[in-house]
């Protein structure tokens, strides 16, 4: 049995991997800093002890464990109790995040709130930093182990264009080098670290924004257009999944991947049926200034 740690999993692309994870039978540690009894400051509904019952429903067993990343001790804690219960660690994903809030899409670095765009560096780099050194240990112990960083646009995407803002943008590049980095020194040591990026995600945050749900995204179109290349949660929860399950994995270590380029490979498919190609889309089409048109992208 796979047993896994999805680090920042309360809502979007960690809860889809969790509950993905959980499809293919996996024992899956969720982690955030929402539960039933506390909000973290994101004031949203969605809770890790909702991520674990979808992934137990899914066919595994979650299991919601409060913690906050930044805190040391509170990893330590939560590492040394999946050794406790479980002797092993097969899949990290480093999913945690938390920067909605925090950048600003017009605004230069000097004109950016300096607390904010400081605070989302720690949020987002920091906590990944401390989860992977207290985590190594036991993943390492057993041969085959993966880890998967989680960022936002492949390599070669992130190399060519600015992504949004300067805090934003050093937070994704960060990510996809903290990923390099460890498979230089796992690889040696018999594991595998990537870095994953999904496309245009329908997060509930995504949705909300939008003014529609799951089941009528596409109403969204009329506004934007190029939302039609979008991709549910599930969809780079499947991507983890198929990470997992392939006893061959290691051939993707350092490597920058997404969800849409390892379902070409992969073979699986969004909860709709389609293999939406988000960034092959958004460099020949989006970028490119043409109309929406998801032919051939999905």
């Amino acid at each position: 049995m796979t047993i896994a740690l999805v680090a920042g999993a309360t809502r979007g692309a960690g809860r889809g991997i969790a509950a993905e994870l959980g499809a293919i039978g996996a024992t899956v540690y969720v982690t955030g800093r929402t539960t039933r009894d506390r909000q973290s400051e994101y004031q949203r509904p969605e809770t890790i002890e909702e991520t674990a019952d979808l992934v137990t429903r899914a066919g595994g067993h979650g299991i919601a464990v409060p913690a906050d990343h930044l805190d040391r001790d509170q990893v330590r804690a939560l590492v040394e109790r999946i050794d406790r219960e479980q002797g092993r660690l097969d899949v990290l994903v480093n999913n945690i995040w938390g920067g909605e809030n925090l950048f600003s899409w017009d605004k230069p670095l000097w004109e950016h709130d300096l607390d904010d765009g400081m605070h989302m560096l720690r949020l987002a780099i920091d906590t990944h930093i401390i989860t992977s050194h207290y985590a190594m240990p036991l993943l390492l112990r057993h041969e085959g182990g993966l880890v998967v960083e989680m960022t936002d646009g492949t390599a070669d995407y992130n190399a060519a264009n600015y992504r949004v803002s300067f805090f934003y943008d050093l937070v994704k590049s960060s990510v996809l080098r903290m990923a390099f980095g460890l498979s230089k020194e796992l690889g040696p040591r018999g594991a595998t670290a990537v870095a994953l990026t999904p496309g245009w995600l329908r997060s509930e945050l995504m949705l909300d924004h939008y003014g529609v749900t799951e089941e009528n995204w596409r109403d969204a179109l009329e506004n934007v257009p190029h939302f039609a290349i979008s991709e549910s949660p599930a969809f780079v929860g499947r991507a983890v999944a198929a990470l997992a399950g392939d006893p061959d994995r290691a051939r993707w270590n350092g490597q920058s991947l997404s969800s849409g380029g390892l379902a070409q490979v992969y073979g699986f498919t969004d909860v709709d049926g389609s293999r939406p190609d988000a960034w092959r889309y958004v460099v020949e089409v989006q970028d490119a200034g043409k109309p929406a048109d998801t032919t051939g992208y999905r």
